[in-house]
């Protein structure tokens, strides 16, 4: 087999420019996820089903349809039915975003609910109000246990980005594509795109052992 390097030098620079484009979409969507998960986890511990139910609702619907088949509903009929027209780069991280909440909720939840009562009791046998117990209290604590479970989301959300390529989301993957449809290689492309995902989530796990050790 002759593996040919000239083809990845000729296409580095659309690569390193797909890399980018994945790392911002990862980003905005981990962050928009996890702000929008942060509301739905809370929906979900609420005491009122007709509270709880819809925030259920929502985290069934996103963990148990592909997000193949959510990113297709966002980019074809969510966008367009918005802004007028369809969108890669908002649909893409509309999509990851959507999805990643239904997870991120979970993760806030299983690590709220993991602190023990009597630390919340004692909050307020101090005087603080339920909100004051959760923000100084409860999510301190839990979030240092949230830390591996949102690592491991943002690692998963890193990998599930090269989906987007289906949309023509210009990212690494939708450039690898184009490489070996334009010289009907396969090894060269791909290779090289599993090279750059295994740099991003090997060195981001790194950085996250590195901040739950110092937490």
């Amino acid at each position: 087999m002759d593996f040919r390097f000239d083809i990845i030098i000729d296409y580095m620079p659309l690569i390193l420019r797909g890399t980018m484009l994945t790392i911002g979409i990862s980003i905005l969507s981990i962050i928009l996820g996890s702000i929008l998960g942060l509301g739905i986890g809370f929906g979900k511990m609420s005491s009122r089903w007709y509270i709880r139910w819809p925030f259920q609702s929502y985290i069934n619907f996103f963990r148990g349809t592909p997000l193949f088949v959510q990113i297709f509903i966002v980019h074809f009929g969510v966008i367009p039915a918005i802004i007028g027209r369809t969108d890669p780069f908002i649909a893409a991280i509309t999509a990851l975003s959507l999805n990643s909440a239904a997870y991120t909720a979970e993760i806030y939840r299983a690590g709220i609910q993991s602190i023990d009562k009597g630390q919340r009791e004692a909050a307020q046998s101090l005087g603080m109000t339920n909100v004051q117990a959760m923000r100084y209290v409860i999510l301190p604590q839990a979030v240092k246990r949230m830390i591996p479970a949102f690592g491991n989301e943002f690692i998963v959300l890193i990998k599930d980005s090269s989906l987007v390529a289906v949309i023509a989301a210009q990212e690494l993957m939708y450039w690898s594509q184009a490489m070996s449809g334009q010289y009907y290689r396969i090894w060269e492309p791909y290779l090289t795109a599993a090279l750059v995902y295994f740099i991003l989530t090997y060195s981001l796990s790194k950085l996250l052992n590195y901040i739950e050790r110092r937490m």
